[in-house]
């Protein structure tokens, strides 16, 4: 069974912020097939479905951001889900907004959700969708910034990158992960910016 983590905060002042994207794309998964997320297990809100006719759990830790790990951990361990079988979907403050990148394992770059999911398992090697969130323009408070509601003018952009990356992680279920770096990762539209 893959097991999809979203890595987000708890709680509505969060809910339309940059640092919840991999909520949102968890909430756009569960919506598209049909998968209800109403089950509490391992301070998760999680759900259990079918994607691409193979098994999936999709899970948002309630620990707030840099616990994730606590709850993926137990998580994993009693369902018995393999590290290849992790997708771990966030935000990442290094890429311009509206791109994204299919990861097969890497460091944390910094993001405390990811340093928390990696002490947790012990390792580093697990699927990852990253979200790019920089705004383009200097951020001088990088926490208030991806704590902060995005703009309304951005609400539309924002549902497009969740669905976006909703098919890229049904992708890696169907065909795996290199076939969908292939397909998905990309600088985003009408960015000049190198990224890495």
């Amino acid at each position: 069974m893959h097991l999809v983590v979203g890595l987000g905060n708890p709680g509505e002042e969060y809910r339309r912020t940059p640092h919840n994207m991999g909520f949102m794309v968890v909430d756009r998964l569960a919506e598209r097939n049909g998968i209800r997320l109403g089950r509490k297990d391992s301070k998760a809100l999680t759900g259990v479905g079918e994607i691409s006719g193979k098994p999936v759990m999709l899970a948002k830790p309630q620990t707030f951001m840099n616990l994730s790990g606590t709850s993926v951990g137990p998580l994993m361990e009693k369902h018995r889900i393999g590290i290849q079988d992790l997708i771990a979907v966030f935000d990442e403050l290094n890429l311009p907004w509206g791109s994204l990148r299919v990861r097969p394992g890497g460091s944390a770059g910094g993001h405390n959700g990811v340093i928390s999911l990696i002490g947790s398992l012990g390792t580093q090697e697990f699927c990852r969708v990253r979200l790019g969130v920089h705004p383009g323009r200097p951020v001088n408070d990088s926490v208030q910034y991806l704590l902060g509601p995005v703009k309304r003018s951005l609400d539309k952009e924002l549902d497009e990158i969740a669905g976006h990356a909703a098919e890229a992680v049904e992708s890696i279920i169907a065909e795996g992960v290199e076939k969908s770096m292939t397909k998905y990762n990309r600088r985003a539209q009408g960015s000049n910016k190198e990224d890495e």
